[in-house]
């Protein structure tokens, strides 16, 4: 509703982009961008982690491939995203991906808090219940045409107020049940 009152529609399919695994980093890490990137943007995101192989998997048995759920922040240098019109650059690079504090088995995904704080300011504060795109239909979807692998990890999006980051600002993800993922740039 919210993305239709801003006259934006929402896609009719998942965007999907890869992130290799040199761009995951833990908490406390150090976020550390390419020499080249001007413009650094943090996002708050449910990550889900593939238990088993999955493939052609039905929304209704989606959930049964999740070991469990971690906090995410998807970082992305905007400024070469803008330059390459793909995202692998952007959102590849080594530390892009920080993952943690912890991941929590048995957790129904569809009702929690997701918040970030940068500097002690939150920034975003939305519920997963108003993703564009359930966890269910991301499975599914991406199980359509590639396999996931035990381990892989799913980015589920981010709410509004994602923005701009620079060195020496500590990020925060928060998501009720999993805890506080922190990072510093």
């Amino acid at each position: 509703e919210r993305l239709q009152e801003s006259g934006w529609a929402p896609p009719a399919e998942p965007i999907i982009f890869f992130k290799p695994p040199s761009c995951i980093v833990g908490p406390d890490d150090k976020v550390i961008p390419p020499a080249m990137a001007r413009e650094l943007r943090y996002e708050a995101e449910l990550c889900a982690v593939i238990k088993k192989r999955a493939r052609n998997v039905a929304e209704k048995d989606a959930l049964d491939y999740i070991l469990g759920y971690t906090c995410g922040n998807e970082l992305g240098a905007m400024d070469l995203a803008k330059k390459d019109k793909w995202l692998t650059r952007a959102k590849g690079f080594d530390t892009s991906g920080p993952l943690g504090p912890c991941l929590v088995t048995g957790l129904d995904p569809h009702h929690l808090l997701i918040q970030s704080r940068v500097n002690g300011e939150t920034r975003q504060k939305e519920n997963t219940s108003i993703m564009i795109f359930s966890v269910e239909r991301l499975v599914s979807y991406i199980s359509e045409f590639m396999t996931l692998q035990p381990g892989d990890v799913i980015w589920t999006g981010t709410p509004k107020g994602a923005g701009l980051v620079k060195a020496g600002d500590v990020i925060e993800v928060e998501i009720e049940g999993i805890g506080v993922l922190r990072n510093q740039v």
